[in-house]
């Protein structure tokens, strides 16, 4: 019952967070139920003899297993401005947009999405900005909004769930003790055999609907980028410098603040007359260089199109833009601190792993666990974090590499969440896309198949990497 009390405060405030401030919830309400949950388990542990001291050492440890991933996610906030300044993520999108073909929507859309969503390191922003815009121009071929709306889902969360920009494909590795772009390629094994399945799908469906020619909202949103940025293929080359870095192995963190830093210098030499608009009037040129500069690496950038999507879509970035997400771990380790402290999650442990003997049976405990943190909590970070810490000691003492668990966490945590209508994710992609959760889950089918995937492959014992002793 000690063990229960702490998550049914916790199930209870969240969902009351959510019931009150909607997909808000995560920008203060869901961190102060968090915090609260942990003072129910720390006047818990207090009654069961612990001593404070020992406690707040504990918070303490547990907030500081998630100082790499922040500093990552501050760089990440920097780069995303540098890389809307320089143009490297509107040339993305530019160039994502020319590939569109009516019998190829679904499959184009899902692409699309992707490859915004692995540049910008974020399917939120774009479901509710290129996402919007492809459920546009599927209204307009007369296509299923529903399946539209699982195209643009699937490819946004595969995209996010790649990208080493995103904060949840840094908060697993953190959580489970791994480095982010060896968690990244280990998640490779899984992501992609998922993908390309839907895809495939996703093609069927096209080629077997009818359609017609209507591409105006996609051509509009290249000539407002073509009247803002200088487009080009050279604005690509800071994300391939990134990713000859992550190639190398070179540390996140430093490869991250480098792809900044070329971004910063690639916007210098490339979009002088954007720079010299968003410095505003009467402004010298060195000037504005150094403060519009300055401002992208710690607050973003703000772009007015005139098209309230793509306004939306490019104005974003800056570490400023990271720090509701860093309060977000903080809080949901401080709650995971104290339960493991105080042995509370072993205790739930013991219960959840009785009978489970084999590692097929772990890693599927661990799916339906973040499953079911996804349904009762509502919150992906809490799908990502409270199963983390509840089965990491279990993976090592199977002698599993820590991979194993960060992509299994992703695998089940990350990609379930836009499934579940009351959660923040499933109410966001309703509230963005007008369209319900009960309607494309559906067509969700690299949200569907991936977590399944993980299941096979743990009975099969494929890609299952055992711990390496060091000798």
């Amino acid at each position: 019952m000690d063990a229960l009390i702490p998550l049914i405060a916790m199930v209870v405030m969240l969902t009351t967070a959510v019931m009150y401030f909607g997909d808000g919830s995560s920008s203060g309400p869901n961190q102060i139920a968090l915090l609260f949950a942990a003072g129910v388990a720390i006047i818990i542990g207090l009654k069961n003899g612990h001593q404070w001291a020992g406690i707040e050492k504990a918070i303490i440890k547990g907030i500081s297993i998630s100082l790499g991933a922040v500093l990552i996610l501050l760089a990440v906030g920097s780069l995303i401005g540098t890389w809307l300044l320089s143009g490297t993520v509107p040339t993305l999108i530019y160039y994502g947009l020319e590939i569109l073909n009516p019998q190829w929507f679904y499959v184009a859309t899902c692409a699309i999405c992707g490859l915004v969503a692995m540049s910008i390191g974020s399917s939120w922003t774009t479901a509710a900005t290129i996402g919007v815009a492809l459920l546009a121009v599927s209204n307009g071929l007369g296509l299923d909004s529903a399946i539209t709306a699982g195209a643009i889902i699937s490819g946004a969360y595969f995209g996010d769930k790649i990208s080493p920009l995103s904060e949840t494909t840094n908060l697993a590795p953190a959580v489970a003790g791994t480095e982010l772009f060896k968690h990244i390629r280990y998640m490779l094994w899984t992501t992609l055999p998922s993908i390309t399945t839907a895809l495939v799908l996703f093609m069927i469906l096209g080629f077997s609907a009818e359609v017609k020619q209507n591409t105006d909202g996609t051509l509009q949103l290249n000539q407002l980028m073509q009247e803002h940025f200088n487009i080009s293929v050279f604005n690509l080359i800071p994300l391939v410098i990134l990713l000859v870095l992550a190639i190398k192995k070179m540390p996140a963190f430093l490869a991250v603040s480098i792809g900044a830093i070329s971004g910063a210098v690639w916007a210098v030499l490339f979009q002088q007359d954007f720079i010299m608009s968003l410095a505003g009037s009467g402004v010298d040129a060195v000037t504005a260089n150094i403060k519009v500069v300055w401002t992208a690496f710690f607050d973003g950038v703000s772009v007015s199109t005139g098209n309230e999507n793509l306004d939306s879509l490019l104005s974003r970035g800056g570490m400023s833009g990271m720090l509701n997400t860093v309060w977000l771990i903080i809080c949901a380790l401080t709650f995971g601190a104290v339960l493991e402290h105080l042995g509370l999650l072993r205790k739930l442990m013991d219960s959840i792993l009785k009978g489970v003997n084999s590692v097929g049976g772990l890693i599927t405990s661990t799916v339906g666990t973040c499953i079911a943190t996804n349904i009762v909590t509502a919150d992906q970070y809490m799908a990502i974090v409270m199963p983390g810490r509840m089965y990491k000691e279990e993976y090592e003492r199977r002698e599993l590499d820590p991979v194993v668990l960060s992509r299994t966490l992703e695998d089940a945590g990350t990609i379930t969440s836009p499934l579940i209508p009351w959660n923040t994710c499933g109410a966001y992609m309703y509230g963005v896309l007008a369209v319900n959760p009960l309607d494309y889950v559906f067509y969700c089918f690299f949200n569907l198949i991936n977590p399944v995937l993980a299941v096979i492959y743990a009975y099969m014992g494929f890609k299952i990497k055992k711990l390496v002793k060091a000798v």
